[in-house]
């Protein structure tokens, strides 16, 4: 009797013991609940694609020679402004004092030549007219004529041709602006295309970037963009008025060209810059879009918060895509429908018990 009392009592304490943990159970799941926030997925609407790229101007040029000679002179610096046609640098050019005076003497040569001709072809015509000179004769002091006036002529251009060459010896300054740099000193061989100095016409500025091949469809001349300046903590506005058409030269990134709006005196050529540039949505095909701020990474691995039907928190993996800006595009893993959250007052983990604000 005593045996079966004995046991009827543990069995009940048992039984309390279980009902009271089963409570305390239930008020720690309520008391840590985590309050989270939660959102849908984007669908691509209002996507930016964001570029790196440089600040250049408009108007900048780097100037070298097609002659080989020694710098004779360079009579800028870094920053001084300078006009154009205004003489830069100059190149030993001795050579072509020497062909000058050459190409001199036989203009003066061809000219003797061609006034004597001329003067013989005058003579002979009024011969012929006055039958005192053969049709002969005077054709061949007509060839004579000829050649010697040819002979002027060619002399005349070659001397055309040695003072053009005169202009690559002499740079000068092809527009008004201010010089940026210099690549020589006096007394340098200047070499064909070796860059001498370099210059820029202050006050119109675009940016230069590229492109990735799988975006450049959805790129448009003419759209408008917005270019971040952290350098300065500021932001222009700015238009696409270039895309290139090839990227042969580029490694499949397309050079594109975007001119700014009201640049003002803070802004330099050389500032690299961020360009957000709003996506056309492709036919047929929808983004899925969340905040990157909402992701998790454990090692390799990225993934997400979900609510569960049991209201707990559900850490779902996930293979993403591009970056646009702040978003990141999710290619599996989270469809438009379903909800992730996005904020939440506490520490996440699998299996935590969350409630919806």
């Amino acid at each position: 009797m005593k045996i079966k009392l004995y046991t009827l009592l543990i069995a009940g304490a048992a039984s309390l013991l279980i009902s009271c943990g089963n409570d305390d159970k239930s008020t720690q799941t309520k008391q840590t609940a985590i309050a989270v926030s939660v959102n849908s997925p984007s669908t691509g609407q209002g996507s930016t694609l964001s570029l790196s790229g440089k600040i250049e101007a408009v108007n900048n040029a780097k100037l070298s020679t097609r002659m080989m000679g020694y710098v004779n002179k360079i009579n800028v610096e870094i920053g001084d402004k300078v006009r154009k046609g205004e003489l830069l640098v100059s190149i030993n050019n001795s050579e072509l004092q020497a062909k000058l005076a050459q190409v001199n003497a036989k203009i003066t040569e061809a000219q003797a030549a061609f006034n004597n001709a001329e003067k013989d072809y005058k003579r002979f015509k009024n011969l012929f007219e006055e039958n005192s000179a053969s049709q002969k004769e005077l054709d061949d002091v007509t060839a004579n004529f000829e050649m010697a006036k040819a002979r002027l002529e060619a002399a005349r251009q070659m001397k055309n041709e040695v003072q053009a060459q005169f202009a690559y010896v002499n740079i000068r300054a092809p527009f008004s602006g201010v010089i940026t740099n210099k690549f020589a000193e006096e007394g340098d061989m200047a070499n064909p295309g070796m860059p001498l100095v370099a210059m820029e016409a202050p006050g119109a500025f675009e940016v230069r970037a590229t492109v990735p091949e799988s975006e450049i469809s959805s790129i448009e001349e003419g759209t408008e963009v917005d270019v971040n300046i952290k350098s300065i903590g500021k932001t222009l506005q700015g238009v696409i008025s270039e895309v290139s058409a090839s990227a042969k030269n580029t490694g499949s990134q397309y050079p594109v060209k975007i001119s700014l709006e009201d640049t003002g005196d803070e802004i330099r050529s050389g500032m690299y810059v961020s360009v957000d540039i709003p996506m056309k949505q492709k036919t047929g095909s929808e983004r899925v879009l969340i905040p990157s701020e909402a992701l998790v990474h454990r090692g390799e691995l990225t993934g997400l918060y979900t609510v569960s039907s049991q209201n707990t928190a559900l850490l779902r993996w996930v293979r993403i895509g591009k970056t646009y800006g702040d978003q990141v595009e999710v290619l599996s893993g989270l469809n438009t429908e379903e909800k992730y959250i996005v904020d939440a007052e506490g520490k996440l983990y699998n299996g935590a018990p969350v409630s919806i604000k």
